[in-house]
């Protein structure tokens, strides 16, 4: 089968890559970064290099594909990420209707069912139903939750302060999955092609609050005595601006969707569909992967997990 993805070879890219060409699929990677193309085919994938932007481009990519991953790269430099988001999956279903693609796996995100929820989740909300509107095409959702590797970003606080944290209190749970999941399922779904029509899978490991973050991950890097805080909003606000991140990206993937958390509105449609949900990464088995990361020797190839 010809399968292409987009997203390059991030987290999920990589080892959605490699899941199929281990299955000896035609695989063609979409990448903005000129610097990836050798990378890319070293895997033995084609590298498709060019602007998701660029609607030419993305249709010459797409063409002769007998299915696609969609997922919206993240942009550092937008004001507006939402309008990004939006923008980005208006040309992804005009592409996919020119190419005649007939199966798409799209990379959403929990909260999706809610049509002006917080964070990207509202602009989620919008890409699923412009992909829902084509009608010669089946569109399998995956809508995983909060990524496991954003804990790595702790890191640093966890060495200097003995804490980590977010601006939610210990008590308040989080849906957690691993990009490695995603990845699995998401080559599943690619290369099998046992959806039909429009449907959702949610792709979760598992869910769980902040005082258990902090325990197993301080019990695995034995740091029995890491504790989860909650951190005001501007102050969370400041030290991630302070750490190089845009306002527009602080706000919208972190205070907001921390806020969210605070006010149990994400979950909803998770719980009435629990019995799609996919993933196996476990709270205890991502503790393992941390404390590798945590040493000295896990630190120096964070880059690659």
């Amino acid at each position: 089968m010809n399968i292409t993805i987009t997203g390059s070879l991030g987290n999920i890219g990589r080892r959605l890559t490699e899941r199929l060409l281990e299955n000896n699929h035609a695989v063609t990677v979409v990448s903005h970064s000129a610097e990836r193309k050798h990378a890319i085919e070293q895997l033995g994938a084609v590298a498709a290099i060019g602007s998701i932007e660029d609607v030419a481009f993305l249709e010459e990519a797409f063409r002769g594909a007998d299915a696609v991953f969609t997922m919206i790269p993240p942009n550092y430099i937008t004001t507006d990420i939402r309008a990004y988001m939006r923008d980005t999956g208006d040309r992804y279903v005009e592409v996919v209707r020119r190419a005649g693609v007939s199966y798409v796996v799209n990379l959403s995100s929990i909260g999706a069912h809610l049509p002006d929820g917080p964070g990207p989740t509202g602009a989620n909300y919008y890409v699923e139903q412009r992909l829902n509107e084509l009608t010669d095409t089946h569109v399998l959702h995956l809508r995983p939750g909060m990524f496991y590797t954003n804990f790595f970003g702790a890191m640093e606080m966890i060495r200097h302060q003995g804490i980590m944290g977010h601006n939610f209190d210990a008590t308040i749970s989080m849906i957690l999955s691993h990009p490695h999941d995603i990845a699995d399922v998401a080559a599943e779904a690619l290369q099998g092609r046992s959806f039909a029509g429009k449907s959702v899978c949610y792709v979760v490991g598992d869910e769980q609050n902040g005082a258990a973050v902090a325990l197993q991950l301080g019990a695995a890097i034995d740091n029995p005595g890491l504790a989860w805080i909650q951190f005001p909003d501007e102050a969370m606000l400041q030290g991630m601006l302070q750490n190089g991140l845009s306002e527009q990206m602080a706000t919208v993937y972190v205070l907001e969707i921390g806020r969210a958390l605070r006010d149990g509105v994400l979950f909803d449609d998770y719980r009435k569909n629990i019995h799609t949900i996919k993933g196996h990464t476990r709270l205890a088995d991502f503790a393992r992967e941390f404390a590798w990361v945590y040493s000295e020797k896990g630190k120096k190839t964070i880059a690659q997990l």
